[in-house]
């Protein structure tokens, strides 16, 4: 067999591993390979649902659209809680002086994105709606500096970009994605593939989280190639990449409530095509696979000579 799996820049757990050959070490005693496709985060879901991929990675929001247009996926692993990752930035001298003050206001984020969730809580704990109360717009290459000549009010930032943003100091912060959302990197294939392969599954995430070690060990190297790769210096992206926690998790009570409290705001403010449970989604076959996994990876790492090292 050849198992499909689905790539994208921004989630760095699988943009290692497609680089470092450490999944097909895995596969190959079994004589399966991997096939490596890129897909867009908010194509995932649709590319398992049709085949053109068996294993993918969002972050936590695509996985509710998904469920809610009745794609049958199934949660695999998650990140750790990324409290450093994303934040909702104004200019430095602007008006806006908190969540509040964005009603009627234009706002750049990746609809569709962790970021939805992230600005619909924001303005859900301030008694206001993501769907009627700010003007969202797609962020773009320019976002940045919209915002800094008042063509937009507001822009959420992540990684190497809200790095630079705040080291040129032009910027204030309205709100830490930390502080409101847990932030994971969501991992997730299909009910069928879990229900027949879940020693595959497993495999994957293990290779996964060997793939977070070397970026964890490697920050240099890996903000080199992310700059070589997707722009930005190289200074701004590690700075990226140390914050992040590089270290995955079976699938939780602890998550499911997080999805499910998201996808509550996210229905309620119209977001969503209908309201959805999450723990629908949960395998518990694929929750002892990824715990197995993780053990695995966490004993390949102590031992001298292993292809995780």
């Amino acid at each position: 067999m050849t198992v499909n799996v689905g790539v994208h820049k921004a989630n760095p757990s699988l943009y290692h591993l497609s680089r470092l050959g450490l999944l097909e070490e895995l596969l190959r005693p079994s004589g399966e390979t991997v096939a490596w496709h890129q897909v867009g985060g908010l194509d995932t879901a649709a590319a398992l649902a049709d085949g053109t991929i068996d294993f993918g990675g969002t972050g936590s929001t695509p996985p509710l659209s998904a469920q809610a247009a009745g794609y049958d996926l199934v949660y695999a692993a998650v990140s750790a809680p990324r409290p450093g990752h994303g934040a909702l930035l104004v200019r430095a001298d602007s008006d806006i002086a908190s969540v509040a003050d964005l009603k009627g206001r234009t706002v750049h984020l990746a609809i569709g994105s962790w970021q939805t969730h992230f600005v619909a809580k924001s303005l859900a704990r301030e008694g206001f709606s993501y769907g009627s109360d700010i003007t969202a717009e797609r962020s773009a290459a320019d976002s940045y500096a919209r915002l800094l000549d008042g063509s937009i009010d507001a822009w959420v930032g992540q990684g190497a970009e809200l790095s630079a943003a705040r080291r040129e100091g032009r910027v204030r912060t309205l709100a830490e994605a930390g502080d409101l959302i847990a932030d994971r990197s969501v991992f997730f294939t299909r009910r069928d593939l879990a229900d027949t392969r879940p020693e595959l599954v497993g495999l994957i995430i293990r290779a996964l989280q060997a793939a977070d070690d070397w970026a964890a060990g490697h920050l240099d190297e890996a903000a080199d190639i992310a700059a070589a790769d997707q722009g930005g210096s190289a200074a701004d992206w590690r700075e990226a990449l140390a914050a992040l926690p590089w270290r995955l998790e079976p699938v939780s009570d602890a998550f499911v409530a997080e999805q499910q409290e998201a996808a509550d705001i996210l229905a309620e403010a119209g977001f969503l095509a209908r309201p959805i449970t999450v723990a629908d989604a949960r395998h518990p076959g694929l929750d002892t696979a990824a715990a197995q996994a993780l053990d695995a990876a966490a004993q390949a790492l102590e031992a001298p000579e292993s292809p995780e090292k």
